[in-house]
């Protein structure tokens, strides 16, 4: 568990997620969430520690299947006041299978804002499909990577304002630029300079470019600012900063570094930092929003 509790009154309206199915909190403080018009959201896979976990605060929590039950992390984030949402299924490449639909559908049920879906993306039917089901844009990286001719086909089919394409990158000090592409979920390289592939991509008219720091991603040690930088002044299109949030600090970073679109998870999802509170230190700086 990673949430600290104080100041009462900070949790109306919230969800705090509890993760493991641990139990690690107590009925007292699980009340006075509810009390103050929150919500206790306890995740596992565990069956068994779900159950405990229900036998002991029967009244208090709400039990969730798994650690990134995504409609339930859509609702939150919808009310918290996030700009737009981004669902990767970041295993459906690696296992050649189309992105969940259902998954989609649900989110594309209960969401506010716009959301955009990657993963399993192998080709203008696979990204139709998404699409049909709720999403707003699609996200394409390593079958893009494969056949750049799709990035064209998809921008005809669905309009470049419904395109996102996404690069794992890595550091690699051989290449011009310093960092390598990589595909099937981070897991292949491909020898390819990162920094070039972003140029043609945006000689392709993709609007949105989503770069992923593989050493970055999850750490929470700071966005890779040099890929974000190189990116931003070989680009036209929007730079997203992705992988590597544990501060505010990094946001406005990432902005300095030439970022226009701000991504994370880990630090939403397990309540280190408030979306209200990220806007308002942005703000405060004199960073634009939306």
């Amino acid at each position: 568990m990673s949430t600290t509790f104080t100041a009462p009154g900070r949790f109306a309206g919230k969800r705090i997620l509890i993760t493991g199915g641990s139990g690690g909190i107590g009925r007292a403080t699980a009340e006075r969430i509810v009390a103050e018009g929150g919500r206790v959201l306890v995740t596992g896979t565990n069956p068994e520690k779900l159950a405990a976990v229900k036998e002991k605060l029967p009244e208090v929590v709400t039990l969730v299947n798994d650690a990134g039950d995504p409609a339930e992390c859509a609702k939150a984030y919808c009310q918290a006041g996030a700009d737009e949402l981004a669902l990767l299924d970041i295993t459906a490449t690696v296992e050649n299978r189309p992105t969940m639909l259902e998954v989609v559908k649900k989110v594309a049920e209960v969401t506010t804002i716009p959301f955009t879906v990657g993963g399993g993306i192998f080709d203008v039917a696979s990204a139709s499909a998404v699409l049909k089901a709720g999403a707003n844009k699609i996200s394409t990286s390593s079958a893009a990577f494969r056949k750049p001719e799709m990035i064209k086909e998809m921008i005809t089919e669905f309009g470049p304002e419904k395109v996102t394409v996404a690069i794992d990158v890595d550091i690699n000090e051989s290449l011009p630029s310093g960092y390598e592409v990589y595909i099937d979920g981070g897991r292949t390289a491909t020898g390819a300079d990162a920094v070039e592939w972003a140029k043609k991509i945006d000689g392709f008219g993709v609007p949105v470019i989503l770069p992923t720091s593989k050493a970055g991603d999850g750490a929470q040690t700071g966005f890779d600012l040099p890929v974000i930088r190189a990116m931003a002044e070989a680009c036209s299109a929007d730079i997203v900063a992705s992988g590597g949030a544990g501060k505010l600090e990094h946001f406005y970073e990432a902005v300095k570094a030439g970022a226009t679109v701000l991504l994370a998870a880990s630090v939403f999802h397990f309540n280190i930092i408030g979306i209200p509170e990220l806007k308002d230190y942005l703000r405060g700086r004199g960073v634009k929003l939306r």
